[in-house]
């Protein structure tokens, strides 16, 4: 008798369960914003990318009831087709002008624009040197492009000139692949020696500056702001989905660079646009980030007072090295996080565990707001101090 060619897929699920690897959906009922209801009750939220609090600013949603009135629902086609519209191209403008680049291109999402790019800069004959814990998109990227891949330590500059010595001169060209702001445990990439080793191994850079962008940098144009790095050869790709409180990707880089994209980035040429309510809303945000600095001030002074009085009160409890808006809380094991997360909830916290194989250890993530009152982050730490860690 012939099997049931599905029937690993039950099997593969009950090996999920038993790792404490299993996930699920949880429903948000409400606005986003620094307290949500969450499946009927309401909660702090620690859990949410929207850093400056703006996925529920009335002036996003206004500007993006405006574009639909104007521009109907969906943007019918791809940008080369049917979907451009005058507001892709004010974002796009907006975008360079944040990132102090020549240009710019929006994608319909960020990690459209990560498999996008690498798949259009690198091929078969090229190498590409990644940062072990770069996110998904940055890896499926990478995959996707054919060319020969190499991973290097966490942010080790050491291993990445090891690494770059073996292997450089075998291939035609050398792409340098990195977050900025590392997601999934909130320290920084190296970017200064990342660019100094492209220049003597003659490499491209290429930075995901998803959780930077409107967050770090004087002016929230991200990492490569922070670190002194702006008008240099980077590849700038990032998100609008997440501090800009909307939806969408973006690359920002020469005008060059940019031109090449339009004609050989599969995932921008054969997608469809943006729809007009996701452009307008990126576009007000990236005016208010523009205009209003004090609130990247008081996200940097919520994280700072977090950090404080998780020293003071909770100094058992190790948090990993971040230098952002992400903390996160080191745990033994998937079943202690699911534990923790779960009696956090339960105490009116939503801040989830994350366990493996999205990282390589278990944990407790935090994200912090710009919108977090006193009130919240105590809180916070009181339901920690009272669960047996």
């Amino acid at each position: 008798m012939p099997t049931n060619p599905y029937a690993w897929i039950e099997q593969s699920l009950t090996t999920i369960h038993k790792a404490d690897w299993y996930r699920s959906v949880q429903t948000l009922q409400s606005r986003p914003g620094a307290v949500v209801r969450l499946e009927g009750r309401e909660v702090i939220n620690f859990a949410s990318n929207d850093y400056l609090g703006l996925a529920g600013d009335e002036r996003l949603m206004q500007a993006a009831i405006a574009a639909t009135q104007k521009y109907g629902t969906g943007s019918t086609g791809s940008r080369l087709l049917s979907g451009h519209r005058e507001l892709h191209g004010e974002l796009e403008n907006a975008i360079a002008s944040l990132k102090q680049t020549e240009d710019a291109i929006v994608f319909s999402s960020g990690y459209l624009a990560n498999l996008g790019t690498i798949a259009a800069l690198v091929g078969k004959r090229d190498l590409i040197l990644a940062d072990q814990y770069n996110h998904s998109s940055l890896k499926n990227g990478a995959i996707l492009s054919g060319a020969v891949v190499v991973d290097y330590a966490h942010a080790d500059i050491e291993d990445l000139k090891i690494k770059l010595a073996q292997h450089r001169q075998q291939h035609r060209r050398c792409l340098i692949a990195t977050d900025t702001v590392f997601s999934m445990d909130g320290d920084l990439c190296p970017l200064p020696e990342i660019l100094e080793l492209a220049e003597e191994f003659s490499c491209m850079v290429l930075v995901d500056e998803a959780h930077a962008t409107g967050v770090l940098g004087a002016t929230g144009a991200g990492c490569v702001e922070y670190f002194g790095c702006t008008g240099r050869a980077i590849i700038q790709v990032g998100t609008l989905s997440k501090a800009l409180g909307s939806l969408g990707g973006y690359v920002a880089g020469s005008a060059t660079l940019i031109d090449f994209m339009r004609n050989r980035a599969p995932s921008w040429i054969y997608t469809t646009a943006l729809s007009p309510a996701d452009t307008a809303a990126a576009l007000a945000a990236i005016e208010i980030v523009q205009q209003e600095p004090e609130r990247r001030t008081q996200l940097q002074r919520n994280v700072d007072i977090l950090k404080q009085l998780i020293a003071q009160r909770l100094p058992h409890l190790k948090l990993l090295p971040s230098e952002s808006p992400i903390l996160c809380l080191s745990l033994a094991n998937a079943a202690d996080s699911l534990k923790v997360g779960q009696e956090l909830k339960s105490a009116g916290i939503f801040a989830p565990a994350i366990r493996p194989p999205t990282v390589p250890t278990s944990r407790i993530r935090l994200s912090v707001m710009s919108t977090h009152e006193l009130a919240h982050l105590e809180k916070l730490v009181d339901v920690l101090s009272a669960i047996a860690i």
